[in-house]
């Protein structure tokens, strides 16, 4: 009887499977048919119907507004002794926003905690971290509804459709169901490891994270303070969508709208690009064929993309510059980083980013 292969045989050879060289060949197609959409993309330029492309990122630009009121308002019931102002969590949220929409992995992450505790005085990192949880609820609920709509439309290709996708992740995962499956194991797990570990090294870790929910205690006051606000903030959102369909000639209607949120629902789950960069093309590509000319939806699922990432890196860095009077982005990574990883050792680093600093300006 042969003998089961130890973990480590196991984890080794999905890394083999997953890195082997007919991979190249998958990121040679992906890469192909992203450069030839954003191809026809710029040949169509003067296709572009530019009212519409304004109106979309100004309501794009709302949406990400209304969505720091409800951190602000998170915050505020977790230290309600504490005084700070709206714009520094406004800047936090559009700065680390701008990074994740040009670095994969969701990097500006660090940036957004990073300056949220330092806009919150005598703040921590986990109250602060989980105060942005306040707005799960309600996304999820509305997402749960969008996904729903899109897997009953049947909007998404069948599981063996996957690999003719010219899209890396996807093809590559389903051309790999056993790195798929390892992967979509092993992150979870991982995750529950590092809390474990935090939950019995840091006695007050957990009383922080509950301290960053308090908006959570009280329905009338989550209704108030976090749902009515991302109620309108979806609102836009969706107001976003529907002029940027517009604007590249695809057509403004309800169903599209909820397509395209499906579809970015599904490609932000795999963060291997920013915002989903391929899976979110070829996704579109695939749901709005036949409703417009290939060219017209290739340049659509790239221009749209090229788009909002270019106003929110824009945006983000107008943010900073004007609340915490830097543009040195990548400084503030770096010291959020130091800080954070000498937050969880238990040490205390204080290195405040330029801004209002004391009370009466928070």
């Amino acid at each position: 009887m042969a003998s089961m292969p130890s973990a480590a045989d196991f984890v080794n050879q999905q890394f083999h499977a997953a890195f082997a060289v007919p991979a190249a060949a998958e990121w040679g197609d992906s890469f192909r048919a992203f450069f030839d959409a954003a191809g026809q993309f710029f040949e169509n330029l003067a296709a572009i119907r530019w009212v519409p492309l304004v109106i979309a990122l100004v309501c794009h630009g709302l949406f990400l507004t209304l969505r720091t009121r409800a951190w602000f308002n998170a915050l505020r019931a977790a230290y309600p002794d504490r005084r700070f102002q709206w714009r520094g969590i406004w800047a936090a949220e559009l700065a680390g926003n701008g990074v994740s929409s040009v670095i994969p992995a969701r990097a500006g992450a660090v940036l957004r905690l990073y300056l949220g505790k330092h806009t919150v005085p005598e703040s921590t990192y986990p109250t602060v971290g989980s105060s942005f949880m306040v707005q799960l609820p309600f996304d999820m609920l509305v997402g749960t509804l969008i996904l729903t709509y899109g897997f009953t439309q049947g909007i998404f290709p069948s599981i063996p459709d996957l690999p003719s996708l010219n899209a890396f992740d996807l093809s590559f995962l389903a051309r790999h169901p056993r790195f798929a499956v390892f992967l979509m194991t092993a992150v979870p797990i991982l995750l529950l490891v590092i809390f474990g570990y935090l939950s019995v090294r840091v006695r007050e870790f957990w009383a922080h994270v509950r301290q960053g929910l308090t908006l959570l205690r009280s329905r009338r006051d989550w209704l108030r303070g976090a749902a009515r606000v991302q109620a309108v903030g979806w609102a836009f959102r969706f107001a976003s969508i529907w002029y940027l369909l517009e604007a590249f000639n695809i057509g403004g209607s309800l169903d599209h709208v909820l397509t395209v949120l499906a579809v970015q629902g599904v490609a932000s789950l795999i963060p291997f690009t920013p915002q989903g960069a391929g899976v979110q093309q070829a996704l579109l590509v695939n749901a709005f064929a036949g409703v417009a000319a290939g060219a017209t939806v290739a340049a659509y699922s790239v221009g749209q993309q090229l788009a909002v990432a270019a106003f929110n890196a824009l945006f983000g860095l107008a943010a900073l510059a004007v609340v915490f009077r830097t543009t040195d982005w990548r400084g503030l990574m770096a010291r959020g980083r130091a800080e954070q990883g000498a937050a969880r050792q238990g040490n205390s680093v204080v290195d405040r980013p330029n801004g209002p600093r004391d009370g009466s300006r928070h």
